[in-house]
């Protein structure tokens, strides 16, 4: 929707289109944006690779886990300071 919006198109129209080309099966279907319709995203040589998606994948679990390390340091007792 927002790369639709950013090229000045129907957002809301472009979007039923591919749901509805998507939903029959076509699984290369994509907004093109050159022309403003529905195309083929492998015809347009628009691809992603797996080694993409793993990596974001892979990063996003290394954050959460960074982010629940943290939560366990700050949840621990204060230690006790010799006077």
């Amino acid at each position: 929707m927002i790369v639709c919006e950013n090229a000045g198109l129907d957002a809301s129209e472009l979007i039923t289109e591919l749901r509805s080309e998507i939903v029959n099966g076509n699984k290369s279907a994509g907004v093109d944006v050159n022309i403003g319709t529905i195309g083929c995203m492998k015809k347009n040589g628009v691809m992603e690779c797996m080694k993409v998606k793993y990596t974001a994948i892979n990063s996003a679990s290394e954050a959460a886990e960074q982010i629940l390390r943290v939560d366990d340091i700050i949840k621990q007792a204060p230690r006790q300071r010799e006077q």
